[in-house]
C-alpha cells in the first residue's frame, strides 16, 4: 500500500476528528483572519501555594504583535487566580462572566466553574468565543472550555495554549525530582516552555496564592 502524506491542514483535521490535542493547536477567529497562536499558562499547586505563570507574547499569523501582554487576573477580591489562552477580546468576556458566577455563588470556585462552562457551551453568543481559561483558588484548579469541559488536574498541574504539553511535561517532571518550591517550579517549567514553543516568550506574568 502507497505511502500517504499529509499537509498540516490535514493533520489539524485528523487531531480534531480523533479529540486529539484540542488545548494545544493554534485558534482561528470566526472571521477567517490570521490565525490566533495560543499562548502557554502554567498553574501549579505545591506545599500550600498556588502559582500562576503566563508568556507575555500575543501572535497573529506570523507576526508578533506584543511582547509584554497580560493574560492572567485576580478576581474575587485576590482570592482566585484566572488565566487564558487565545483571543484577549473573548478572554475578557470570559472573565467578567466567570466573576459573575462567583459573585452569584460566593466564591465556591467550583460551582462557578461549572455553570460558566454550561453557559458558555448553550448561549449563542458565548459558544462562538475561542479561549480557554486555568482558574485556581487555595483548595482547587480547574481548566474550562467552552466545549463545556471543566477538567481538574489529578497532581494539581495544568497548562494550555501551544506551549502547554511542554510547560506541563517540565513542571511534572521537577515536581517528582526537585525540591523547588512552587513558584520557582513554575517558572523554570515556563522557561522550558519558551525555548521550544515559538509562539511563548520569556515576559511572564506570576500570580500567587
Amino acid at each position: 500500500m502507497p505511502a500517504r502524506f499529509f499537509l498540516p491542514r490535514d493533520v489539524s483535521r485528523l487531531l480534531a476528528h480523533h479529540g486529539l490535542g484540542r488545548y494545544n493547536l493554534p485558534m482561528r477567529n470566526n472571521q477567517r483572519s490570521a490565525p490566533l497562536h495560543g499562548t502557554t499558562v502554567l498553574c501549579v499547586r505545591k506545599d500550600n501555594k498556588v502559582v500562576l505563570v503566563a508568556d507575555g507574547q500575543v501572535t497573529v499569523g506570523e507576526h508578533v504583535m506584543k511582547h509584554t501582554a497580560r493574560k492572567t487576573r485576580r478576581l474575587y477580591n485576590d482570592r482566585v487566580l484566572a488565566g487564558f489562552a487565545g483571543s484577549t477580546a473573548d478572554a475578557i468576556t470570559l472573565f467578567e462572566r466567570f466573576e459573575g458566577k462567583l459573585q452569584e455563588f460566593s466564591g465556591n470556585l467550583q460551582k462557578a466553574a461549572v455553570e460558566l462552562a454550561k453557559e458558555w457551551r448553550k448561549d449563542r453568543a458565548l459558544r462562538h468565543l475561542e479561549a480557554m481559561l486555568i482558574v485556581a483558588d487555595a483548595k482547587s484548579t480547574f481548566i474550562l472550555s467552552g466545549n463545556g469541559d471543566v477538567i481538574e488536574p489529578d497532581d494539581g498541574i495544568v497548562a494550555i495554549g501551544s506551549g502547554g504539553s511542554f510547560a506541563l511535561a517540565a513542571a511534572r517532571a521537577m515536581l517528582k525530582h526537585s525540591k523547588l518550591t512552587a513558584k520557582d517550579l513554575a517558572m523554570e517549567a515556563m522557561r522550558i516552555a519558551s525555548e521550544i514553543c515559538i509562539f511563548t516568550n520569556a515576559n511572564f506574568t506570576v500570580e500567587e496564592l
